[in-house]
């Protein structure tokens, strides 16, 4: 099992997440890996969703970990979606389990947020850097999700929406109008189904 080079600066931290880190998940490669048998450092948490992420590779198994921590603090992740910090701070909220969340809602946010965010660095053996392979991420709203797929199943069920509509929404308008799709979808949300084949069908004819 190779021990990854780790730069001074990250001698502590946790290679999937960035979180401080005591402990190592041990990869091991089949294969198919593109690498060899890797020791990563990491903390206790992502060791327990990594050894649960099946990949043939570690950048495989990092993308599994970070669907995991979305999934786990969705709740957290939440209150970026529907609060700003000044927003928060601002809140009035005076009672004691609302007093707590307006005083530590944006720390807990921007952890979990961080966490999934965090991008580890160049994975190296004795010096040797190695060839990654890493999947390309769909940013938005300030989080780094694996796939837009993964973003939409997030915010499907953060909002509750149709699943089938906001699909459809996506793939009519394209990645890059990701935003104005999930501002259809929750508009639409408690609509009718002929009112969202309605917007679809407009929609695709404005494509034309």
């Amino acid at each position: 099992m190779s021990v990854i080079d780790i730069p001074f600066e990250y001698r502590h931290l946790c290679w999937f997440c960035g979180e401080p880190g005591s402990t190592s998940f041990n990869f091991k490669a089949g294969k198919n890996s593109p690498h060899p048998s890797l020791k990563l450092p990491c903390c206790t948490e992502c060791h327990a969703l990594a050894v649960k992420a099946p990949a043939t590779s570690v950048w495989e198994c990092l993308s599994g970990v970070k669907d995991a921590l979305i999934k786990r603090y969705a709740k957290h992740l939440a209150i970026g979606d529907n609060w700003t910090r000044e927003e928060l701070e601002a809140s009035g909220f005076s009672c004691r389990i609302l007093s707590g969340f307006r005083e530590s809602g944006w720390m807990m946010y921007e952890i979990a947020r961080d966490r999934v965010n965090f991008s580890p660095w160049p994975l190296s053996l004795d010096g040797i850097a190695l060839d990654e392979h890493r999947a390309t991420l769909f940013a938005f709203n300030g989080l780094s999700f694996g796939s837009v797929g993964k973003a939409r199943d997030y915010y499907q069920a953060l909002y509750g929406l149709d699943r089938e509509f906001f699909t459809s929404l996506i793939n009519l308008l394209g990645q890059p109008r990701f935003g104005y799709a999930l501002k259809l979808a929750r508009l639409y949300r408690t609509s009718g189904a002929r009112d969202k084949q309605r917007v679809l069908r407009e929609l695709a004819e404005d494509a034309r």
